[in-house]
């Protein structure tokens, strides 16, 4: 699928016991075309609201597909084309219930929740092979939600929930993990992360799912540290899980999934986040079920499964932020999990 801005594509997993993947055609004007489903070769939970983030990615050449599979505790990679996808191959993951995958460079991490841990492989010419010696067990009681490269490919972030921390892990040449550094998250049950400019950390915080207190909070990494800028910036909303940052960096949108609404943040050249507005976008208002959530590669157009009403909603992207509805579309089980966009 071409990726010129005038058409492009949307894959989301449907984490079934007989896990597929489910693609979706953009159009010019942002609107979803269905094009069918392809099995992973692996089983999702077959439940719905799958904690996890990052569950289906894109490498970075848009050219394979990454998804976990959290039940048979692989990952399957698909070629991508502009005739569709095709499995390659269903590798095991390193470790028990992968949540969270990330690709740099053609080095792949995957954020195992159950073990918790981290195994690393690369793109090779048999494959996705494993590098050897990268197992990386994290803290007992992480509940990791997930696990992003900076953007220099110098560290590997895991937000830790259970332990209510953010992990940095040293990212060696030879694709194994070095020394590794714990900063305490500024607000409660941080989950998922993205990075703006000036390679910003911006973090959601769950707050433990408690009523109106989700929040977000942005880090500079310098140094081999991270040093906290905003704290807790909240948007009076409820269990904030996801972020993504625009390819300018001047913007981040969280989703809130206990109430439906998109959240957009704008991001300093320091770092510093500013809430502009808690209700960006809305997808069912008042109602659960918003979740994962991408731009596509232009920027053009953000889009975000609502599970609970088995739809992706559509919002185009001014130059401001600003978020105008291009659409829903049906067709998603109650288990999908999972969005990447082209």
């Amino acid at each position: 699928m071409s990726t010129n801005g005038e058409i492009g594509a949307v894959y989301v997993q449907t984490n079934e016991p007989e896990n597929r993947v489910i693609a979706f055609r953009r159009a010019a004007d942002g609107a979803l075309e269905k094009l069918g489903a392809s099995a992973t070769g692996g089983a999702g939970s077959g439940m719905p609201h799958l904690q996890s983030q990052g569950s289906v990615v894109l490498s970075g050449d848009g050219r394979r597909l990454l998804v976990t599979n959290a039940a048979s505790g692989d990952v399957s990679v698909f070629a991508v084309s502009a005739d569709g996808l095709e499995l390659l191959e269903t590798v095991a993951s390193g470790g028990a219930s992968p949540r969270s995958v990330a690709e740099r460079d053609g080095l792949v991490y995957v954020l195992n929740a159950a073990d918790p841990s981290l195994a690393g492989f690369r793109f090779g010419e048999g494959g996705l092979e494993p590098v050897p010696a990268s197992r990386r067990a994290l803290a007992a009681g992480a509940d990791p939600a997930q696990a992003g490269f900076s953007p220099d490919g110098a560290k590997l972030v895991v937000t830790e929930r259970g332990t209510n921390a953010i992990s940095f892990h040293e990212v060696r040449a030879d694709g194994t993990l070095g020394e590794a550094q714990s900063e305490p998250s500024s607000g409660p049950t941080p989950y998922g992360f993205a990075f703006a400019g000036g390679g910003t950390l911006v973090v959601t915080e769950a707050f433990g799912a408690e009523k109106g207190r989700a929040a977000a909070s942005s880090y500079v990494l310098a140094n081999g540290s991270a040093t906290p800028v905003s704290r807790s910036v909240g948007n009076g909303r409820s269990e904030i899980c996801w972020a993504v940052a625009t390819k300018d960096g001047r913007f981040a949108f969280t989703t809130n999934f206990a109430d439906g609404a998109i959240s957009r943040y704008a991001v300093a050249a320091d770092g510093a986040l500013v809430l502009e507005d808690a209700v960006a976008g809305v997808a069912v208002e008042g109602e659960t079920g918003l979740r994962d959530e991408d731009l596509s590669a232009d920027g053009r157009f953000l889009y975000a499964i609502d599970a609970d009403s088995r739809r992706i909603f559509g919002w185009s992207v001014g130059d401001g932020g600003a978020l105008a509805p291009v659409g829903s579309w049906e067709g998603l089980p109650a288990t999908v999990a999972g969005l990447a966009a082209l």
